[in-house]
């Protein structure tokens, strides 16, 4: 099996080419370097947390207007079409439909470990240095402020709210970044988390110190 698994990377990177900085090829690849590292302290399939992570931003929404329809569909066309079973390929797809945050208020439809694997990969993607560096990236990416005190953070926003925010890029920490700690499947995800949960903090705080003029 390594073998589809070779041929999905060199898929996701042609896919991925000119995809914006922080959902480009990259980021599957530190998502897959995370998966099969706490894969490796859980008992799994690896194949499917391998797939899942390599597919699980084949076709982001945010990318889609919003279709979250794109991405398992890509996926399963390219896993069908190099004689995947359909074990496999169902797995993998149900990995893509139920990974994303989707503002916090979102009920999965379908558990698994591997899922839980991937879930906290992507997560760790999103907190701590690089997690910093993708938010404000997206938020030039979408030419947002950087922050606004006269905007407060939304923490009750449902899916939809969530999709077509545009609050400024700080907000999202609140929003989302920092309630990911907490949301985290195992143990090696939360251990890993926690660490870079603390250096998010510790900008803000430098942040906010900068932008009031007292640092």
């Amino acid at each position: 099996m390594e073998n589809i698994i070779n041929k999905t990377i060199l898929f996701v990177k042609q896919k991925l080419e000119n995809a914006e900085g922080g959902h480009d090829w990259f980021h599957i690849e530190r998502v897959y370097k995370n998966s099969i590292l706490i894969a490796s302290t859980e008992k799994c399939d690896e194949i499917v947390v391998k797939l899942g992570a390599l597919l699980h931003d084949i076709a982001d929404s945010k990318f889609h207007n919003g279709d979250e329809s794109v991405g398992p569909k890509v996926a399963r066309e390219f896993l069908e079409s190099e004689g995947v079973s359909e074990e496999i390929i169902s797995h993998v797809i149900n990995i893509i439909e139920n990974i994303s945050f989707k503002g916090g208020n979102f009920d999965k439809k379908f558990t698994s470990k591997e899922l839980e694997i991937v879930q906290d990969a992507d997560r760790l993607d999103a907190i701590g240095a690089i997690g910093i560096a993708r938010t404000f990236n997206y938020g030039g990416f979408k030419n947002r402020q950087l922050y606004n005190p006269e905007i407060l953070p939304n923490l009750t926003m449902n899916k939809e709210e969530y999709k077509n925010s545009e609050s400024p890029t700080l907000n999202h920490f609140y929003e989302k970044l920092l309630l990911l700690k907490d949301k985290m499947n195992t143990e090696t995800g939360k251990k890993i988390a926690q660490e870079r949960h603390h250096y998010m903090e510790t900008f803000i705080e430098q942040f906010l110190l900068e932008w009031n003029g007292e640092r």
